[in-house]
């Protein structure tokens, strides 16, 4: 099981296995989808088509790759056509991006406007080093009292808020 891929062309391949969303893909032997490069296929279920991005997650030898599915399978089938893109999954960055909410495969998902010619950069990057890290300590204010008071946010790192059902 090696991770690197054996050429850095886009191939298509097609669906050998499905598990939730773990799907297997068989391509031609010498043209494999590198480890973190983004899959697309077309699904279509009652007359709607919507496009299934996966993620080559490994290498399986005998031609297979695993890759995960990032949303659902439902209509995927054995057989079915998988493009390689012949890169990792990208988003889009600086300042147009402002404003809106995306999700993992830089979609946006707060308007109806899709950002066309803005940079993208892999979501599989490396840390900025340290010593260019911004050193100054700045509260986030989310704008809820309580939060605010009882849990403060530090401004440009990484925050996760949960709750569960029934917590306000």
């Amino acid at each position: 099981m090696s991770n690197k891929a054996t050429k850095n062309t886009t191939a298509t391949g097609r669906v050998a296995r499905v598990t939730g969303p773990v799907v297997d893909v068989e391509f031609p032997h010498d043209s494999l989808p590198g480890i973190y490069n983004a899959l697309k296929t077309t699904i279509t279920i009652d007359g709607q088509s919507s496009v299934l991005t996966l993620e080559v997650a490994q290498h399986l030898g005998d031609d297979l790759v695993r890759a995960i599915a990032l949303k659902p399978t439902d209509g995927l089938v054995r057989g079915q056509e998988v493009t390689d893109t012949g890169g990792p999954i990208t988003v889009p960055v600086g300042d147009e991006t402002k404003g809106k909410v995306f999700n993992v495969i830089g979609e946006v998902l707060n308007s109806d406007d899709q950002l066309e010619g803005v940079e993208r950069w892999s979501i599989h990057r490396e840390p900025p080093p340290f010593d260019q890290l911004e050193s100054k300590t700045q509260l986030f204010e989310t704008g809820i009292k309580v939060i605010d008071l009882l849990t403060p946010y530090v401004l440009g790192g990484k925050i996760g808020l949960f709750g569960g059902a029934g917590v306000g």
